[in-house]
């Protein structure tokens, strides 16, 4: 019976998409984004197989199967919202929801954190880890940190900061290969290989003319990239705040004075174009920019 049943998250969003006739509205009032609520409501037209509304520009209008199904739609959430729970206390809680990449989070967002929420104890952040270059929209969330080149079409983007990026290696990787000395001698080295941190931008700024590799390790995370590095797998680009405890701990080496100074990619704040933000997130958006930034 379960699988016959419609998510009640996608009622909820059809029930308001109706009341107002405006999806941005709608997820206003639901402390969603637009494409959240439309994300919703196409799941409820692929469960039923029917369309619940014709889209018209930028206002919606129910078809007449919507229209029926709406007034079933409320009497169910009538029904569950009258229910009494006597031991669930009324309130109104602030949430951001924020996305961020694994490596961001754990070595620069999640040290800083403490920061906001005793700031603003009232707020509650809801984190959400997302996987650079394979995920790209905007869902649930509220707010989103993406490590890239900054284009994303329709979504308002600011460029929190870049770092320089340098080649690193284990100790005893490099006990296992000649000896590197200069940027060229890094011919005799596996270079580990990611989207997120290509070689060919730093081959030009050291004065090779090399093209980008296109065997070896690959890694697009760059976390796990540190981690190859660090196990000996062999020479890789990191930046600063990633590397800079395993550099002071002796698990990995900088190589050269050698860096890119801009590298392709850099983290971005991203979130949807908005007529207006709710307050708690427009606070933490204030917050990431006065903490990461160049």
């Amino acid at each position: 019976m379960a699988t016959r049943l419609p998510p009640v998250h996608a009622l909820s969003a059809f029930e308001a998409a109706a009341r107002f006739g405006s999806f941005a509205v709608a997820a206003e009032e639901l402390c969603i984004t637009p494409s959240a609520l439309s994300h919703r409501i196409r799941l409820l037209e692929e469960h039923l197989c029917e369309r619940v509304f014709v889209r018209e520009g930028r206002s919606v209008t129910l078809t007449e199967f919507g229209r029926r199904y709406l007034d079933v739609v409320r009497n169910v959430l009538r029904t569950l919202s009258d229910f009494p729970l006597p031991n669930k206390a009324t309130q109104n809680q602030m949430r951001v929801k924020v996305t961020v990449p694994p490596t961001f989070a754990r070595y620069m967002f999640m040290p800083r954190l403490a920061e906001f929420t005793s700031k603003h104890p009232d707020i509650e952040v809801e984190v959400y880890l997302f996987v650079p270059l394979y995920d790209l929209s905007l869902s649930e969330s509220d707010v989103e940190v993406r490590f890239g080149a900054g284009e994303y079409p329709n979504l308002v983007t600011k460029k929190l900061f870049i770092e320089p990026s340098f080649a690193v290696a284990s100790p005893a990787y490099l006990k296992t290969i000649p000896k590197i000395n200069t940027p060229a001698d890094l011919r005799h080295a596996c270079l580990l290989r990611s989207a997120l941190e290509p070689w060919q931008p730093w081959f030009e700024v050291a004065g090779l003319d090399w093209a980008e590799p296109t065997h070896g390790l690959r890694v697009d995370d760059l976390g796990l990239l540190l981690e190859a590095i660090k196990h000996g797998h062999g020479v890789g680009l990191t930046r600063q705040h990633f590397a800079q405890e395993m550099i002071d701990n002796g698990e990995v080496i900088r190589l050269f004075d050698t860096q890119l100074a801009t590298p392709p990619h850099a983290y971005h704040l991203v979130h949807e174009a908005q007529p207006s933000l709710r307050p708690e997130v427009a606070l933490f958006i204030e917050w990431m920019q006065s903490v990461f930034k160049d």
